[in-house]
C-alpha cells in the first residue's frame, strides 16, 4: 500500500493537517493506499504557487509550452501499463478500457499542442482614421480542474492539455475515489522537468479543499467535471470573484431507434453505449426508445446480448464489465431497481448484486434491463449512472421528441434512421448539446462536447473548448501621431 502526498510547487507534501484518507479497491474493497486530505491551508499554498509560475510561463511562445507537453505525454506512454493497471485498482473499469484511458489521456494533450501555432487575434478596422482594433487572445490566469471518478486520468488530461498550452497554471483535484493516477500523472511532469508551481495536484474534500480553490480570488477559471449538483455549488461558489466557469455534468441520453433503422447496429450500439465502464459515462445510453413496429424483434436481440454480459474481474480480459465505483453507487442501483419496480416497470433481467464467492467482496450489480416503463417513471428522469436500462415503447417521431426533451439534463442523445429529414430536424428540435447519429456514444476532440440544461455550459474540446481557456484582450491604436 502506497502513502501519497501532494503536488505542490514542485515538491511533496502532506497535507497541513495530517489528515489522510483511504482509496478502495471496488473489485476488493481492499485499501490500496491512502491520500493527504488536504484543506484551506492546503488550497492557498498550491494558489500561491500557481500564481508565481504562471507569470514566467505565459511569457514562453505556445510552441515552447507545447514542446513540453509532448515530452509529458512521452513519459504517460512508456509508463501505459502501469497507469492502466492503477486506473482498474483504484476505479474498477476493465483493463481494456483502462488501457484506452491512458491513450485518450495522451491524445487529449497531443491535440492541445496542435493549437500552439493557432491562437489568434484579429485586427478590426475602426471607424476612426489611422486607428486599429487589436483584439489578442491572453491566457486567463490559474485554472482550477475539478474531475469526476469515472474516468479521472483522461479528464486531467482533457483540462491539463489545453490549460497549459493557452499559458496558464492548472490546479488539479481528483475525487476521493481515484486520485491516484492523477497523482502519478504528477510525478512524471515532474521528471520531464514542468515549471514548479504550474501543475499542482491536490487532494481532499470538495466542501472544504475544492471550496476553498473555486472562491479562491485569484482562480480566473474553474474547469469541473462531475455531478449536477456539485456543477451548481461550483457556481454559487465562484460567482463572488465571477471566476469563467466550464461545466460538465450530469447526462440522461436519450437511444432512439426508429423504424428503418439497422436493427442489428442499433442493438450493438445500445449495448454498448449503455454498459460501457459499468454505465458509468456521462453519454451513456440512460434511456432507451424503441419505435413499436421493431420493438419485438429488437428487444429479442438486446437481451439476448445483455443476459450474456460476463461481469468479472476487471483485469481478466474476458470480463465484459467490472463492479461500480463504491458501496454508495451500489445502494444507489438497489434503491432505483426497488423504486422502479413500486411504479410498476418490469424486471426482465438482472436487478440485484451478484452472488458467489467471486463477488462477496467488491460491488458487483447485474446488468439490468426494465420494460413497460411509462414516461412518468423514475427511470426515465433520475440520472442512473449504472447497468440499468429502461425501455420505452414509442409510435411517432415527435413523440418520441417530446420525451426525449422532458428531462432536466441535455447532454447527449443517440439515433438510428435513415431518413435525413428526421436527422436534421433534431438540429431544431432536440434539446442537448452533442448527437449521435446511427452510431453509439464516444466524443471526438475536434469536436465540442458540450451539455444544454443542467448538463453543464461551456464545453470542452474542440477550437471552441480551447478558446475557454483564453482570454481576450482589446487595443484601440492611434497611429496619426
Amino acid at each position: 500500500m502506497k502513502n501519497y502526498q501532494m503536488y505542490i510547487n514542485g515538491s511533496w507534501l502532506d497535507a497541513k493537517s495530517g489528515a489522510r484518507a483511504e482509496v478502495l479497491n471496488p473489485s476488493t474493497e481492499e485499501v490500496i493506499a491512502t491520500v493527504a486530505n488536504g484543506d484551506e491551508t492546503d488550497a492557498e499554498l498550491a494558489m500561491s504557487a500557481a500564481v508565481a509560475a504562471q507569470k514566467q510561463w505565459r511569457k514562453l511562445p505556445a510552441r515552447k509550452r507545447a514542446e513540453k507537453l509532448y515530452e509529458l505525454v512521452a513519459e504517460i506512454k512508456a509508463n501505459r501499463d502501469f497507469l492502466a493497471e492503477l486506473l482498474v485498482q483504484e476505479q474498477g473499469k476493465l483493463l481494456k478500457v483502462a488501457r484506452m484511458e491512458v491513450d485518450v489521456t495522451c491524445s487529449f494533450i497531443e491535440y492541445a499542442c496542435e493549437w500552439a501555432r493557432h491562437i489568434e487575434g484579429d485586427i478590426v478596422e475602426s471607424d476612426n482614421p489611422d486607428e486599429h482594433i487589436w483584439i489578442h487572445k491572453v491566457p486567463r490566469g490559474v485554472v482550477v480542474a475539478i474531475t469526476a471518478w469515472n474516468f479521472p486520468l483522461a479528464l486531467a488530461g482533457r483540462k491539463i492539455g489545453p490549460a497549459l498550452v493557452a499559458g496558464n497554471a492548472i490546479i488539479v483535484k481528483p475525487t476521493t475515489e481515484t486520485p491516484l493516477a492523477t497523482l502519478e500523472l504528477a510525478k512524471l511532469a515532474d521528471k520531464v522537468g514542468l515549471p514548479k508551481g504550474l501543475l499542482n495536484v491536490v487532494t481532499g474534500p470538495g466542501r472544504s479543499l475544492g471550496d476553498a480553490l473555486v472562491r479562491h480570488p485569484k482562480t480566473a477559471m474553474v474547469s469541473m467535471t462531475g455531478s449536477t449538483p456539485a456543477g451548481q455549488a461550483i457556481v454559487r461558489a465562484a460567482s463572488d470573484n465571477l471566476a469563467h466557469v466550464q461545466l460538465e455534468l450530469g447526462g440522461k441520453a436519450p437511444f432512439i431507434v426508429l423504424d428503418d433503422a439497422n436493427i442489428d447496429a442499433a442493438v450493438d450500439a445500445a449495448l454498448n453505449s449503455k454498459f460501457d465502464n459499468c454505465g458509468q459515462v456521462c453519454t451513456c445510453n440512460e434511456r432507451l426508445y424503441v419505435h413499436e413496429a421493431i420493438y419485438t424483434e429488437f428487444m429479442d436481440k438486446l437481451l439476448a446480448k445483455v443476459k450474456a454480459i460476463k461481469v468479472g474481474d476487471p483485469m481478466n480480459e474476458d470480463s465484459d464489465m467490472g463492479p461500480k465505483v463504491s458501496a454508495k453507487e451500489l445502494a444507489n442501483m438497489e434503491a432505483m431497481v426497488a423504486k422502479a419496480i413500486e411504479e410498476g416497470a418490469t424486471l426482465v433481467t438482472g436487478g440485484k448484486r451478484l452472488s458467489g464467492e467471486e463477488f462477496e467482496k467488491g460491488y458487483w450489480f447485474e446488468p439490468t434491463v426494465f420494460t413497460d416503463v411509462t414516461q412518468e417513471m423514475s427511470l426515465v428522469h433520475e440520472e442512473i449512472f449504472g447497468p440499468i436500462l429502461p425501455v420505452v415503447k414509442f409510435t411517432e417521431f415527435d413523440e418520441v421528441i417530446n420525451y426525449a426533451n422532458d428531462s432536466e439534463y441535455g447532454l447527449s442523445a443517440m439515433i438510428f434512421t435513415d431518413r435525413i429529414k428526421l436527422v436534421m430536424d433534431l438540429v431544431n428540435d432536440l434539446e442537448c448539446g452533442e448527437i449521435y447519429v446511427n452510431r453509439g456514444h464516444g466524443e471526438q476532440h475536434q469536436g465540442f462536447h458540450n451539455g444544454y440544461k443542467l448538463s453543464g455550459s461551456g464545453g470542452e474540446d474542440g477550437k471552441y473548448g480551447f478558446e475557454q481557456y483564453l482570454e481576450k484582450k482589446t487595443f484601440y491604436v492611434d497611429f496619426s501621431k
